[in-house]
C-alpha cells in the first residue's frame, strides 16, 4: 500500500473516531438508541481503518497521529458546534499536540514518506 493511501486510510479512521465521539455525547450515556448505535458503528469503523493503516505505519506513530488529530478535531467541533469553550491553556496544549504530530510526520524516519 502506498504511503498516500495508508495516510488516507488513517484519515478515514480519524474521521470515523471523531464522528463517533460526537454521537457519544448525543447518546446521553447510551440511553438513546440511535446515537448509541451510531457511536458503536463509527468506533468500529475507526478501529477497522486504523488496523488497515497499521500494515504500513508503526503502531506507536499511527496511534499518536490518530489520537492527536482526533483530540484537536473533537475539541474544535465541540467549540464550534456544541458551545464548549476553550481557554488559552487548552489552545496552547492543543497547539503543542499539533506540533508533536507534525514533528513525527515531517522529521521522524519511522514513518513512511
Amino acid at each position: 500500500m502506498s504511503a498516500a493511501l495508508t495516510y488516507g486510510v488513517l484519515a478515514v479512521a480519524i474521521v470515523c473516531e471523531v464522528v463517533g465521539t460526537m454521537f457519544l455525547q448525543q447518546s446521553r450515556e447510551f440511553t438513546r438508541l440511535v446515537p448509541s448505535l451510531l457511536t458503536l458503528l463509527f468506533y468500529a469503523a475507526a478501529f477497522y481503518f486504523l488496523a488497515i493503516s497499521l500494515r504500513t505505519i508503526p503502531v506507536g506513530v499511527a496511534y499518536a497521529i490518530w489520537s492527536g488529530v482526533g483530540i484537536v478535531l473533537v475539541s474544535a467541533f465541540g467549540a464550534l458546534f456544541l458551545g464548549q469553550v476553550l481557554d488559552l491553556a487548552a489552545v496552547v496544549g492543543l497547539s503543542l499536540i499539533v506540533a508533536g504530530v507534525l514533528v513525527v510526520n515531517l522529521l521522524s524516519k519511522t514513518v513512511p514518506h
